[in-house]
């Protein structure tokens, strides 16, 4: 593979040539979820675009050479919360959680990444960082709180391209008697008895969902590492925040080397949010289509542009899906795609650009033999569609048909009569109705058939 990769860095906001610290291991970590709620539409955009990212890392490096973690965080003032309010514990909670966050990942055929810590898992390490921080200098306790003191890491800021007082007044940050600075970002914070809590040198508590992320890179990836990786909302203070304790703890000039950020999705042009109150959750649309469907619909747009989700997207997802299957058939050897298909993929992930090439393999698989429909496949196959059999594809069609086998039977003998009796303008109407039902009809001489469109 001899293409090379371009990514466009949030940290400096230009495209790059990627070019790995080290070319045998190469490190990428991405935000995972925060259990307390099941995942959503928003959600699922970076898990399929770092997704298609590991494939093209490892089709371009090997497998064994490439590390992908994705966190879990299972402690947060948000899984309080929420467990309150669902009168559950907290564990029950976040088992619940994480194992339909899998679910749903499994349903959008994303790949499992090589690790998933628990934020739970590495509290002692959380613990060491934040003493390492405080005995270096940057940061401080006061009533059992921890705070990294922002004004001594001079690179901050960097990252969002802002001068840390348009930061503070472009975001809601937390105000407490106990800061020095109304910037300052917390570490380690006291938890009440009836809250998830561990013993440490400033008493029983809890760390800081910022900090949970630099130990568990630093972790599985070291001090330094080539691809950090989730939405646009987490630049600021998250990504910000990770760097500066990551930076001062470990005594580097850098931390990740790119960072990628993938655009939100919006519904009416709004941003998918809670606050919104238009959330559409992955698990709502299971049953309903294959999540191929919703895979393809999210890789429609270039991943750092907003993508606009309504029911045109879906339904055109899903009859582009319906005509490329007319050509499916199972690869069973995985070679290597040419570079000039794979060529939009390498600059900066453009999906949108592949896609274009997979409408025109369509064409030729079409009108070609095995070789091409083989090509098209692969192609296919390799950014997660078309893994499905044909009977399994049209199954979901089948499941959403409100019909039943019956009625389309009773249709088609009143229209047959119809057309008996030469009432064509009822004959026609009824073949509509029974298209408006995702019922396809053909005459063959005397005989009505039908299928599934």
């Amino acid at each position: 593979m001899s293409k090379d990769i371009f990514l466009t860095n949030s940290y400096g906001n230009k495209k790059e040539k990627f070019i790995p610290l080290d070319p045998k291991n190469i490190g990428m970590y991405v935000c995972g979820p925060t259990v307390y709620d099941d995942p959503h539409i928003g959600n699922a955009r970076p898990l399929v675009i770092f997704d298609i990212l590991f494939k093209i890392l490892k089709l371009k490096y090997k497998d064994s050479s490439v590390i992908y973690v994705r966190n879990i965080t299972d402690v947060d003032d948000k899984i309080i919360t929420s467990s309150k309010e669902k009168k559950i514990s907290i564990s029950e909670l976040t088992n619940k959680i994480t194992n339909n966050f899998h679910q749903d990942c499994k349903y959008l055929f994303c790949e499992k990444p090589t690790q998933e810590p628990k934020a739970t898992e590495n509290i002692e390490l959380m613990i060491k960082m934040i003493s390492d921080l405080i005995s270096k200098g940057f940061a401080y306790q006061k009533n059992k709180h921890v705070y990294f003191e922002v004004k001594k890491f001079e690179d901050y800021g960097k990252l969002s391209n802002k001068e840390l007082d348009q930061l503070i007044a472009g975001s809601r940050v937390e105000i407490s008697e106990n800061k020095k600075s109304p910037e300052d970002f917390v570490l380690w914070k006291p938890s009440n008895n009836d809250e998830p809590h561990w013993p440490s040198p400033w008493g029983n508590g809890r760390p800081g969902w910022h900090l949970e992320c630099s130990v568990m890179s630093k972790k599985y990836l070291n001090d330094e590492f080539d691809i950090h990786g989730g939405g646009r909302d987490l630049i600021f203070p998250h990504h910000e925040n990770e760097i500066a304790q990551s930076r001062c703890a470990n005594n580097t000039k850098s931390f990740a080397k790119y960072w990628l950020h993938n655009g939100f999705i919006t519904m009416s042009k709004e941003k998918m949010a809670k606050s919104q109150g238009n959330i559409l959750k992955i698990k709502d649309f299971k049953h309903k289509v294959s999540g191929q469907v919703l895979r393809f619909a999210l890789i429609n747009a270039h991943y750092r542009q907003p993508l606009d989700w309504n029911d045109e997207l879906i339904k055109n997802c899903q009859n582009t899906l319906d005509k490329w299957y007319s050509v499916y058939t199972k690869v069973n050897n995985l070679n290597v795609l040419p570079d000039e298909i794979l060529e939009p993929l390498f600059d900066d992930l453009n999906t949108p650009g592949y896609i274009s090439k997979l409408h025109e393999l369509y064409s030729l698989a079409i009108k070609g033999g095995h070789a091409e429909k083989e090509l098209f496949n692969k192609a296919c196959n390799f950014i997660g569609l078309l893994l499905e059999d044909n009977e399994k594809w049209r199954s979901y069609k089948k499941t959403n048909i409100k019909i039943s086998e019956k009625e389309i039977l009773n249709k088609i003998n009143e229209r047959n009569s119809a057309r008996k009796n030469k009432n064509f303008e009822l004959a026609d109407k009824i073949r509509d109705e029974l298209f408006d039902s995702g019922i396809l009809i053909e005459d063959k001489n005397d005989t009505t058939l039908w299928k599934y469109k």
